[in-house]
């Protein structure tokens, strides 16, 4: 999934309550539906796996994947949910929400499918979530539907933005709940990638910054890399590179003084990691220079 090529469409949104005896027979959906049970509770079939959905919980449901819903209990259920393409295809306003199994559908229903991107990586988004703190998707969840339904001048761009906040919001708690050991030291890497950002033009080692993370040097060195995609060390080097980019272009500084600047040793150094990174000698940024 391109999150930005993301452009999503709102099919439906919906805050309603169902009594006890209703229930949603097997079915395959064209789309995803997100469905949050604000009250009572629901018996959630998704393929093989049961669930017991609890005030809190979030459901989604991806499309041709067979699933059932049953209220549970005598509380009636309310279920704020919405209906949606991930991407905007030039069909999206005429399919509808299916409530067939995929063998009772027409061809013309079956060429309605969206393709599963929340299955693959590097998401691979479950059916079930139980957030640390559900009210800040609530109130997301909660918003969009009322946007939706009031019908204002330029609703349909309003209820894109509110969507894009709440499924990033999703994904980021996914992303936490199953990287806990990054968020519990998330403080202190930060600190340390700031420490990087501003020291550019420093020499740096592993162990001063574990030191400063409060870490130990492979522990760091791990959670570094897997928060922000490279090792501190590298990252450092990435940083330095940037800077030297952009005053490349946009100064008439000698490349010497630049190395300089950015904390290398000598010309050569600095030339030898340029390229290494960029693919190109620092003198092809000043030819570009504007």
């Amino acid at each position: 999934m391109d999150l930005n090529a993301l452009s999503p469409y709102i099919r439906v949104a919906l805050d309603n309550i169902i009594i006890p005896s209703w229930k949603v027979k097997e079915r395959d959906l064209f789309d995803y539906e997100l469905l949050y049970v604000k009250e009572g509770e629901a018996r959630v079939t998704v393929l093989d796996q049961v669930y017991d959905g609890q005030p809190g919980d979030i459901f989604l449901f991806k499309p041709k994947q067979k699933h059932s819903i049953t209220v549970k209990g005598s509380i009636p259920l309310r279920q704020p949910h919405i209906h949606f393409d991930l991407f905007y295809r030039p069909d999206s306003p005429e399919v509808k929400v299916s409530f067939k199994p995929i063998e009772e559908m027409s061809p013309l229903e079956r060429s309605w499918f969206r393709e599963d991107d929340c299955s693959m990586p590097p998401f691979d988004l479950p059916n079930h979530f139980r957030l640390r703190n559900p009210l800040v998707f609530e109130k997301l969840l909660l918003d969009l539907i009322r946007e939706f339904n009031m019908g204002l001048p330029f609703s349909q761009a309003s209820v894109k933005g509110l969507f894009i906040q709440l499924w990033i919001y999703l994904l980021r708690e996914h992303h936490w709940n199953q990287n806990s050991h990054i968020h519990s030291n998330w403080e202190q890497l930060t600190k340390v990638k700031q420490f990087l950002n501003h020291h550019f033009n420093e020499e740096v080692n592993v162990e001063k910054l574990a030191e400063m993370a409060n870490l130990s040097n492979h522990h760091f060195i791990r959670l570094f890399k897997k928060a922000f995609g490279s090792s501190p060390i590298k990252y450092h080097q990435i940083v330095r590179i940037e800077k030297a980019k952009e005053m490349i272009q946009f100064t008439s500084t000698p490349l010497t003084e630049i190395a300089e600047e950015v904390g290398f040793q000598s010309i050569h150094a600095f030339s030898r990691a340029f390229k290494q990174l960029e693919g190109v000698p620092p003198s092809f940024y000043r030819s570009k220079k504007l």
